[in-house]
């Protein structure tokens, strides 16, 4: 099954949390942080225009990008997470 987001909409899956801190101590999952950090996987057409054209989103499928922890709705779909956010609630692209 494929995601097609609407609109403004990203589809974006989460990259993996670091399990394992900088003096090498293995964290459990239950402590890791969801990671800020994903990759896009699906755009929306963009933003509608009162003319009736979309102006197209500044991001592209396979950015990496930066987002605020508690942005976006979270779907779990196939027994796969992905988040869907608002092209506005993505911070920067990751170069």
């Amino acid at each position: 099954m494929k995601l097609v987001p609407l609109g403004e909409k990203v589809v974006v899956r989460q990259i993996d949390a670091v399990t394992v801190t900088a003096g090498g101590i293995a964290l459990p999952e239950t402590a890791a942080e969801k990671p800020s950090e994903g990759k896009v996987l699906a755009v929306g057409d963009g933003k509608l225009l009162p003319d009736g054209t979309y102006a197209p989103l500044q991001v592209c499928e396979g950015d990496r990008v930066l987002f605020e922890k508690y942005f976006g709705c979270r779907i779990t779909l196939n027994g796969e997470e992905y988040l869907i956010l608002n092209e506005s609630e993505i911070l920067a692209v990751v170069g």
